[in-house]
């Protein structure tokens, strides 16, 4: 694995994330083209940057009313238009991926970027590019687990030697070129369940727990389950980072904020998955006790600082575009955020050196 550090003295990492989803806006219907959608997320990122995120992610994928199928293309424009702030992928889908393909676009990545680059890698929770792309969905979980295990191999070997079921044999493949400092960050992204994290635990990947709404509470067996999956797989939990994502969006109120995102987040989930969120489930956001990160920006500092002091995680994605919601909108809460929630949460999260009696 990546010699990767996140440095307790920062605080919570504060990251942006994009699924790269192309959506009309629920009220007026209108639509931006997709070279807009695409040139939106780059705007996102350097605005991102300025307002002292630390990191900016793309997601993939292969349907209608998504811009982002080339993401490590949109990650390459982020890189040259960025200087500090890390990029990664939101997730990058694995299954139907070739390992080798995607350690050589983030190699890349990270050598454009400076050392910039990391990778997220996932599952699909949309499943129509398994037949896009020639993989039988019945795989879905081998493929997943075997090209993991193989994009982790080349992380740690210049030259690689594998076999595997569903890609052909590598006999002292030379994998080029490396990253900047050698190896990349590569997180595995999980949904709530516990089953993934251990698998990542176990692998000592770090960890990206992703999130739609519910208490607190219920997603600590996963956080808990990986770090002893960790331990148990001989690593120290203690230098595995563990980051959350799920919806972030301020406004002056909780109820405002709850008004205003709603309509996008329903109509973007019946656009890409077949259903929507009722306005009753939506509204258990307001609850302090919700993983959702809505309401006004001390209402959501304090929802960040209490799942951190929960699950002690060293970085949260907020996710602030889907559904159509309006270029400036996206923008002011990029602005907001950095204002307000980022510099109170980093000083209330930053843990001090002890220093020698």
């Amino acid at each position: 694995m990546a010699d990767f550090h996140i440095n307790p003295a920062d605080g919570l990492q504060f990251g942006m994330y994009t699924l790269g989803d192309h959506l009309p806006n629920p009220h007026t219907g209108e639509r931006v083209s997709a070279g807009e959608r695409i040139r939106e997320f780059v705007d996102y990122a350097k605005a991102a940057e300025q307002a002292g995120f630390d990191v900016f992610s793309v997601g993939e994928s292969h349907q209608e009313y998504f811009a982002s199928q080339a993401h490590a293309v949109i990650l390459g424009a982020i890189a040259e238009g960025t200087s500090k702030i890390r990029i990664s992928s939101t997730s990058t889908i694995l299954s139907t991926s070739d390992p080798v393909r995607v350690y050589e676009n983030f190699a890349t990545l990270d050598l454009l970027s400076e050392g910039r680059a990391e990778v997220v890698a996932g599952r699909a929770s949309r499943i129509g590019l398994f037949e896009l792309l020639g993989y039988d969905v019945r795989d879905y979980e081998e493929l997943f687990e075997e090209k993991f295990d193989l994009l982790l191999q080349i992380n740690r070997e210049e030259v690689v030697n594998w076999k595997g079921q569903f890609r052909a044999e590598l006999k002292d493949a030379q994998v080029l070129p490396r990253p900047q400092r050698g190896s990349l960050p590569i997180w595995r992204a999980v949904g709530g369940a516990p089953g993934s994290a251990i698998k990542a635990g176990l692998a000592g990947a770090p960890m990206v727990m992703a999130h739609l709404g519910g208490p607190v509470a219920a997603f600590q067996q996963t956080i808990d389950a990986y770090r002893h999956a960790a331990e148990h797989g001989g690593h120290d939990p203690a230098t595995l980072p563990v980051a959350t994502a799920g919806f972030l969006y301020v406004a002056d109120s909780t109820q405002e904020a709850l008004r205003e995102l709603y309509p996008h987040v329903n109509e973007g989930m019946i656009r890409t998955n077949g259903r929507g969120m009722s306005k009753q489930l939506f509204a258990q956001s307001a609850d302090p006790r919700s993983i959702v990160n809505i309401g006004s920006p001390q209402e959501v500092i304090e929802k960040i600082l209490y799942q951190h002091e929960a699950y002690g995680h060293q970085r949260f994605y907020g996710q602030i575009d889907f559904g159509g919601v309006p270029y400036k909108n996206v923008m002011k809460n990029i602005e907001l955020i950095g204002e307000e929630v980022i510099p109170a949460v980093k000083k209330y999260t930053a843990k001090k050196e002890k220093t020698q009696a």
